[in-house]
């Protein structure tokens, strides 16, 4: 199952310098990295990316990053997957932008490949 974490170009450029993701500040602040699946990602970047343009969809697959990895009640209920640990670049699969469209919302690329 692939999970997506929404970041800004210019921290993942950094993680990809350092090689190695710490997280955004709101994940520094809650002590894991916050991700969403395919169902979540859109509001996500809804709710706490909105209007903001030079960001990136990184994509993981879940089973990868092993027991850091723990899906924990969040939005409404729902299970989400939060990374407790750092994120190696070298074990994402796709880093593509997340631009947004005329709407002011944002254009998500095919979440299944």
């Amino acid at each position: 199952m692939l999970i997506f974490k929404i970041c800004p170009v210019a921290l993942w450029r950094e993680a990809e310098a350092k090689g190695l993701f710490e997280g955004a500040p709101v994940d520094l602040a809650d002590g894991f990295i916050h991700f969403s699946t395919a169902e979540q990602v859109a509001e996500t970047a809804a709710k706490h990316f909105a209007g903001l343009s030079d960001l990136l969809l990184v994509s993981v697959e879940a089973d990868a990053l092993g027991d850091a990895l723990r899906w924990e009640a969040s939005r409404g209920g729902a299970l989400f997957p939060h990374l407790y640990g750092p994120l190696s670049p070298s074990s994402v699969l796709r880093v593509r932008p997340l631009p947004l469209g005329p709407d002011g919302r944002h254009v998500f690329p095919d979440l299944s490949a």
